[in-house]
């Protein structure tokens, strides 16, 4: 197909969508894209990976792999992120051959967490205090700044609890920081919150601006359990995650999409936690609920097409599968959500193995359901 002249920044059907990532959201981005009438090509340093069983191409090579980043290249119109640890280098060297969105800049702030913290506070968005902390002088400066109970993170590769320890005892802060290796780190007050929530935005390569319904995230070890779409949370709590995860969009000039995570606190306000530059665990739901999914969303944003609406026409309940959750398949496929499995030949503990979503009436007289029949 010839490209349309309405839309000069659109990508015709047929052309090649490159991926960075191989994991599961990859995968579903692979199959909207395909529903689309476009080609994948995956990179990934995995083999039989999750998005290459259901994509047109996988490079499988090392990040640092110079050539093989240019074969890609070579080989796509435009690259998106599945994977925010990318190295920003990586992207650097695809952005000088190909459009990449979204792009290094955007990147670079979403894999440290101090770059977040302070994009967010510069943008107005509101944090919980937070200090730097590269060796055992600035924790001990940290703590006694900020007090205990507190959070040590490692600005880096943290994620489902990862890289993280909670210090309630300032004779202990050295023991954490030395059991996170030492990494240089973040720590943060630590927030009471009531409710943990997230809003996904998307923006188009014509500055187009679109947000899914804020949703409540329910945690299981560490990792996401339920999320709930929409969040039943105050208007007042809804719209200012909504327009902090717009300034933050706008602000990076972000072209694809962001997920931005929140703590409501006790006195109904937000802060925020932390963002990515993809799609989002907390976006599954918009698979079967909205016109327009997460995915789908991103492939048009990465290729140059316009937005597509993001207004639900049903709520939703998605549940992940984590580890042998995913050994009960067959009566979930028997039961009223829909089920979704990654292609995951090994099950393990806290190993994200698939979801499943149910869907409810938009005009359900109570929200959310009691939990008696949720997936």
């Amino acid at each position: 197909m010839t490209a349309d002249p309405a839309t000069p920044d659109a990508m015709p059907p047929g052309s090649t969508l490159g991926v960075l990532g191989t994991g599961q959201l990859g995968r579903m981005l692979a199959l909207a894209a395909a529903r689309l009438g476009y080609r994948v090509h995956v990179y990934g340093p995995e083999a039989d990976s999750p998005a290459a069983q259901v994509s047109d191409a996988a490079t499988v090579a090392g990040w640092d792999d110079l050539d093989a980043l240019d074969r890609f290249a070579a080989s796509v119109d435009a690259v998106t992120l599945e994977f925010e640890n990318v190295p920003v280098a990586a992207v650097e060297r695809l952005a000088a051959r190909v459009p990449v969105r979204p792009g290094a800049r955007v990147l670079a702030v979403a894999q440290d967490r101090l770059a977040e913290k302070r994009t967010a506070q510069d943008a107005g968005v509101p944090v919980a205090p937070f200090a730097e902390v590269n060796d055992s002088a600035d924790l001990a400066r940290a703590v006694a700044g900020i007090g205990v109970p507190a959070v040590l993170k490692t600005r880096r590769e943290g994620y489902d609890g990862k890289g993280q320890r909670i210090i309630r005892d300032p004779a202990r802060a050295a023991d954490a920081f030395a059991e996170l290796g030492s990494k240089p780190a973040i720590l943060e007050t630590f927030v009471p919150f009531v409710a943990e929530v997230s809003v996904i935005a998307a923006r188009g390569t014509d500055g187009t601006l679109l947000t899914w319904p804020v949703v409540e995230n329910r945690h299981r070890d560490h990792i996401l359990d339920l999320t709930v779409a929409p969040a039943a949370q105050p208007t007042s709590v809804t719209e200012a995650a909504t327009a902090a995860a717009r300034t933050l969009a706008e602000g990076l000039d972000l072209v694809g999409l962001l997920a931005v995570e929140f703590f409501v606190t006790v006195d109904g306000g937000i802060l925020f936690n932390e963002m990515a530059p993809r799609p989002h665990n907390s976006g599954h739901w918009t698979m079967e609920a909205c016109r327009v999914s997460q995915f789908e969303q991103q492939a048009r944003a990465a290729l140059g097409l316009p937005l597509g609406s993001t207004a639900p026409h049903h709520r939703a309940v998605m549940r992940n599968l984590i580890g042998a959750d995913s050994d009960a398949w067959a009566a979930l496929l028997a039961g009223p959500g829909s089920l979704h499995l990654y292609g995951k030949a090994e099950s393990r503990a806290g190993r994200k193995m698939g979801h499943v979503t149910r869907l409810y009436s938009l005009d359900a007289a109570t929200w959310p359901p009691d939990g008696s029949d949720l997936p």
